[in-house]
């Protein structure tokens, strides 16, 4: 790697002019070739992504995949919290349009295939390094430690789990190419081209996205401001800038809008100071951008002794993954060595990325510091995320582009030196600040270490860390002397820093578990293969009668919290962030179904028999042990049938469910809001009433009784037939003695229609939770669709939407405003 230079140095500024085909290629080669090592590390270990990535979007890619194959769009789940809008939740991957791809070319991906396509999506990213660095005269090299570390560095090792997160971190960098190419040349087309690449960053809609973007406004506005003449700049771009927004605005503007319908009935509409402050990082942490180890983070034995929920006596919800910045030994020593002591992230060259660092970094800090509650309080956003910590992505980020430009400036000027002439007024201010961030980094580290006993390892990481550092700064100092040995160590540079980062963190303990912990994906134990299948065969027979019930899934591991739906099992309960807030207050999921301590149950569902249960149409509890032995809170559970029971699998057949649809010819109405505010489900006939949501009243063409008036049952004999159950539609056939109202026991949710013989007619909110319609006699066929991209329904959340930003913001679950 040896580019033509032309070196001229002043104020730390170095140039290489001129970018040969070759040293541009043999750094594209150098980042694909790390990336492929670090990618079959997993393989071949017989590991894999775990936790998140599985338990959550591993199967949501199936459940993609299975859509797809089946000529369907996965708008709605059914096999989720006894139905879920896939359309609306970020974490669907049903809008990014890569996994999309994926999930058509191979509907049923082996983990890890899946695994590997997540990690392809640090390639743009990576590569886009290159061309980031030559626009800037910055040397090859720099750019390859750059790819480096922002592949396997810091936050994207650590929480490599996080999926949505990932998808949105790998194309900033690509993006931020693309605008710095469209704003300088004037470019259209650039425009357009970083308009589709920012989408593809912000269609997951998660806090790394959104602060990425925040970033990508600032380096536009850096770059108006600090031309020559920034008003004419302006002006000259302005149609570009107009442009970049309206393609990226129409390309957001439905998934942004059913996401925010969906938040608005979400058990997550916003966040509390306090929520949002205990998701802070620990200022501790920050010793693991200098010693990865120093917290046991990196041990297979689990024993982490740094900041977390048991360390903290303020408290957190951060952990070990969430805590941990290693960008490695070299990185790290250029970072103090020539970034920090001689000031040469100080260069106005590396200004804008020292700033952005800088700002990322207190944010991440969150409570820790005093403007996170005057950001959080007064910039739009930023109460939609409750975990500041995520700002770490973007402080690797940063870090990446500062490991990549010191060993760009070591290359081109050799070593620092620590001078009045070189680094003026803050000759001695900045080393002995260096020299104060080891010292406090060793002593943070080192009172966690002692607190709980693990001084010895704690000390040995940091002492490794410091011989390792002292090693560099010799072998550094010997090869400085000509720019031909300094292009030496800077391919020793490479191979080290790869080689550390591909040894310590790819498929390491924080990012890799055997495969066979997911065997509910690959081959389930004998004992939970036979009980599946007879549950399934169960199912298949209920099916085919016209019968379709629902079961729940409780206790049984990470990965069969989500296993419903690639297992096509309707399960009431699952494993997501995001969940409907009626259902939530209603029937008591709680977010995961790993922990049956989280399971609730409200006074609407007091048991697995109750009449909640029954108009759920549960039927079957999956569980990972005898009933009598759940915690004690649950409900006892008399004249369940038990239809298979060893080790880790026990199920139960309720028996007396509902059925799915039947029609009502009596109708009382009811503030459903009210009935689950006071966790009451009214008392009604489960046979030929329905409870009609006040709402709802004013579209009833009928005048029906209610038994609330004294009315009696009438002996009619109606028949209703579901004869197809789709992922995004119900037909059902009804023959009606009289005019009344079919009720679907299935959930209610905006963008839902309802035709009868075709007609379009209202959908009505039936039971609490569920959907109804009006019908009269006669036979009728009656076809519920899920649209949410219709007009109808996308116009309709705009408007509430607009109308709700008006009207005072109400902050969910407030806590104690911790500092």
């Amino acid at each position: 790697m040896n580019p033509s230079v032309s070196v001229s140095v002043s104020g730390g500024t170095s140039r290489f002019g001129i970018w040969t085909a070759r040293p541009a290629l043999t750094a594209l080669a150098l980042i694909l070739g790390f990336w492929a090592l670090a990618a079959l590390v997993w393989p071949l270990t017989g590991t894999v992504v775990p936790w998140d990535s599985k338990n959550q979007f591993y199967p949501t890619l199936r459940y993609l995949g299975a859509a797809l194959a089946h000529g369907e769009m996965p708008f709605w789940n059914p096999y989720h919290f006894g139905g879920h809008p896939s359309a609306a939740d970020p974490q669907s991957l049903l809008f990014t349009p890569t996994m999309l791809l994926f999930g058509w070319l191979v509907p049923e991906p082996s983990m890890q295939l899946f695994d590997l396509v997540v990690f392809a999506h640090f390639l743009p990213g990576a590569l886009a390094f290159v061309p980031l660095f030559r626009r800037r005269g910055w040397h090859p090299a720099g750019a390859v430690v750059a790819a480096i570390v922002f592949i396997l560095g810091g936050s994207a090792s650590a929480r490599l789990q996080h999926t949505g997160i990932i998808l949105s971190y790998g194309w900033f960098p690509l993006a931020l190419l693309l605008l710095e190419e469209a704003l300088d040349r004037r470019s259209y087309r650039f425009g357009a081209l970083f308009a589709v690449v920012a989408v593809l960053m912000t269609i997951g809609r998660d806090q790394v996205a959104f602060l990425c973007d925040l970033t990508l406004i600032a380096a536009a506005g850096y770059r108006i401001v600090t031309a020559e003449r920034p008003l004419a700049f302006f002006r000259s771009r302005l149609g570009v800038l107009l442009t970049m927004g309206a393609i990226g605005g129409a390309l957001m503007a439905v998934p942004v809008i059913l996401t925010m319908q969906f938040l608005a009935t979400s058990t997550r509409p916003s966040f509390g100071f306090g929520v949002a402050a205990m998701g802070s990082l620990p200022p501790e942490s920050l010793a693991t951008i200098l010693f990865g180890n120093v917290f046991g983070s990196l041990r297979w034995t689990y024993d982490y002794w740094g900041p977390d929920w048991h360390s903290l006596s303020e408290g957190t919800w951060t952990d070990r993954a969430t805590n941990y910045l290693f960008i490695g030994t070299i990185p790290a020593l250029l970072l103090l060595w020539h970034g920090v002591a001689a000031g040469r992230l100080l260069a106005r060259e590396f200004r804008f990325f020292l700033a952005v660092g800088l700002l990322a970094l207190l944010y991440a800090l969150g409570r820790y510091t005093p403007g996170f509650e005057l950001i959080f309080d007064h910039m739009p956003g930023v109460d939609l995320y409750r975990r500041p910590a995520d700002a770490t992505f973007l402080v690797n980020i940063m870090l990446a582009f500062a490991a990549g430009y010191l060993v760009h400036r070591y290359i081109a000027d050799g070593l620092p030196r620590w001078t009045a002439s070189a680094l003026g007024k803050l000759h001695l201010f900045l080393p002995m600040l260096a020299l104060a961030l080891v010292i406090a980094a060793i002593a943070s580290a080192m009172a966690f270490a002692l607190r709980a006993g693990q001084g010895a390892p704690a000390m040995r990481e940091i002492g490794l860390g410091l011989v390792a550092a002292a090693l560099l700064i010799v072998l550094l100092a010997r090869t400085s002397l000509t720019p031909r040995w300094r292009e030496f160590s800077a391919a020793l540079l490479i191979v080290v820093t790869g080689g550390e980062l591909v040894l310590r963190h790819a498929g390491s303990a924080l990012n890799a578990e055997p495969a066979e912990r997911y065997a509910v994906f690959r081959q389930l134990p004998p004992e939970q293969l036979q009980g599946l299948q007879i549950l399934k065969r169960e199912l298949a027979d209920r099916h085919a009668q016209g019968d379709y019930p629902r079961v729940e899934i409780l206790g049984l591991g990470g990965p069969w919290q989500n296993a419903s739906m690639v297992l096509q099992l309707e399960d009431i309960i699952g494993y997501n962030p995001l969940r409907l807030a009626d259902y939530e207050r209603a029937v008591g999921p709680g977010e995961n179904a790993e922990d049956p301590n989280l399971r609730t149950f409200p006074a609407t569902f007091r048991g697995y028999k109750c009449r909640l249960a029954s108009l759920l149409g549960l039927e079957y509890l999956v569980l990972d042990r005898p009933i009598e032995r759940m915690p004690r809170h649950f409900p006892r559970l008399t004249g369940a049938e038990i239809v298979y029971g060893t080790g880790r699998m026990w199920i139960y057949r309720l028996n007396g469910a509902s059925p799915r649809a039947y029609v009502a010819h009596e109708v009382s109405p009811v503030n459903s809001e009210a009935a689950l505010d006071q966790e009451e489900l009214p008392e009604f006939n489960r046979q030929s009433e329905a409870l009609i949501d006040d709402a709802s009243m004013p579209l009833l063409k009928e005048r029906y009784a209610s038994s609330a008036e004294g009315a009696s049952p009438k002996d009619l004999q109606d028949r209703v037939r579901i004869v197809s159950y789709q992922r995004n539609s119900v037909t059902v056939e009804v023959e009606a003695e009289a005019a009344g109202v079919l009720v679907l026991h299935d959930v209610y949710y905006p963008g839902w229609e309802v035709t009868v013989d075709g007609e379009r007619k209202p959908l009505l909110r039936a039971n609490l939770l569920f959907r109804g319609v009006e019908v009269p006699e006669g036979k009728h066929r009656v076809e519920f669709n899920f649209r949410p991209i219709s007009y109808e329904n996308l116009v309709t959340a705009a408007s509430d939407l607009l109308k709700s930003r008006k009207e005072a913001p109400i902050r969910t679950a407030e806590a104690p405003r911790l500092r």
